[in-house]
């Protein structure tokens, strides 16, 4: 629940990042600088291998940063959404090519299922599992169910296109009309394609089911844990875009303070200066919302809704204004395929459609508010 002052005023409570959040911040960052530099990230988008799975390794097992919102007795780290986010931002920060957005969704729907065997797989790192609903679907809106049984037993069939993160899942949840099945994704009957995507360090998969054997969840709030999943969801998407536009207005700065024109440090022309000031504002308000959504996911607060709805239309637009400004101003460097912008940029466009559109999160916080349409 948000704190509250004499009166009832909801507040926003404490939006700091703890010494502990600062600790995890700093083990992450240094892992990914030193094993996914944007010039090894940029050289993988090549290769037919689009997930660094050994620095996902290394994240789940040596940070544990799968089973960060787990409690211990289920498995996990005991920590809370905070903590996600702050790795979803350091991961944001870096484009870093792993699957961390598809599991943290997958972890806050087997948290409200029972799946306490699968659940704490996921938080060690022993097993990967991805929700195969389209990458554009966000919460507030039913969700399309596009698989079936066949007949009356525990075959599927059916086809879910743009999955996120299930390129390279173990498990892979399904939703269908009795509830949620889970899909061995390397299981009979099941067949992964890439699609295509702008964004080369998160493709998306296209998943079909023809006959795939499953194990039928079912049960009170299995349908509400599918929403409250992508609202979770799209507040952790908030934070690796604010990741994004600060990794993106650092580097613009610092390529400003270098970068001489005429004989004067290019940060010295105040056209350029209000620029990047106006980007620096717009920072601020999205880490705050960003922030805001990410304890109310902690707290499993009533306001998680809103919250995640503001932070997902306000973020996803900072992000690609970040990744804009930065292409623009670092010139025609910006522009070559051997300058990590581009990567910013396709991972900032391809993230304002995932898990739903800035309209789409306005179109809900309005029904929310009881606002006309």
């Amino acid at each position: 629940m948000s704190a509250a002052v004499p009166g009832g005023t909801p507040t926003t409570g404490d939006l700091l990042y703890s010494d502990i959040e600062d600790d995890l911040r700093a083990s992450v960052r240094a892992l990914v600088d030193k094993q996914a530099p944007w010039d090894a990230v940029l050289a993988r988008t090549d290769t037919d291998q689009p997930v660094d799975t050994d620095l996902w390794k290394r994240l789940t097992q040596e940070i544990g940063v799968a089973g960060l919102p787990v409690p211990e007795e289920r498995g996990g780290a005991g920590a809370s959404w905070r903590e996600v986010a702050v790795v979803a931002e350091e991961l944001g920060r870096a484009v870093a090519p792993v699957p961390f957005l598809g599991t943290a969704i997958a972890t806050a729907l087997l948290s409200g299922t029972g799946e306490d065997e699968l659940l704490a797989a996921v938080a060690a790192g022993e097993r990967t599992a991805a929700l195969a609903v389209g990458a554009t679907r966000g919460a507030g809106r039913p969700v399309p169910v596009t698989v079936e049984r066949q007949g009356a037993g525990d075959l599927l069939q059916g086809t879910v296109t743009a999955v996120i993160d299930a390129v390279t899942a173990d498990v892979l949840l399904v939703p269908v009309s009795e509830g949620l099945a889970i899909v061995e994704a390397d299981g009979d009957g099941v067949t992964r394609t890439t699609a295509e995507s702008l964004d080369m360090t998160r493709r998306l998969t296209d998943v079909t089911v023809d006959g795939a054997p499953a194990r039928i969840v079912t049960g009170p709030g299995v349908d509400g844990a599918v929403d409250r999943a992508l609202r979770i969801g799209a507040a952790i998407l908030a934070s690796e875009q604010l990741g994004l536009a600060e990794r993106c207005l650092a580097d613009t700065v610092a390529y400003l303070r270098e970068r001489h024109q005429f004989g004067r440090q290019l940060a010295s022309y105040q056209a350029l200066k209000h620029r990047l000031a106006d980007l620096w504002v717009a920072i601020t308000q999205a880490r705050a919302t960003a922030r805001y959504s990410a304890r109310c996911a902690a707290d499993d607060s009533p306001d998680l809704p809103i919250a995640a709805a503001v932070a997902a239309a306000h973020c996803s637009e900072v992000a690609l204004l970040a990744a804009e400004e930065g292409l623009q101003l670092h010139g025609g460097i910006g522009f070559t395929w051997e300058h990590p912008a581009h990567l910013f940029l396709k991972r900032a466009r391809a993230d304002a459609l995932l898990l739903g559109s800035a309209d789409h999160h306005r179109s809900v916080l309005a029904d929310l508010c009881a606002l006309p349409s």
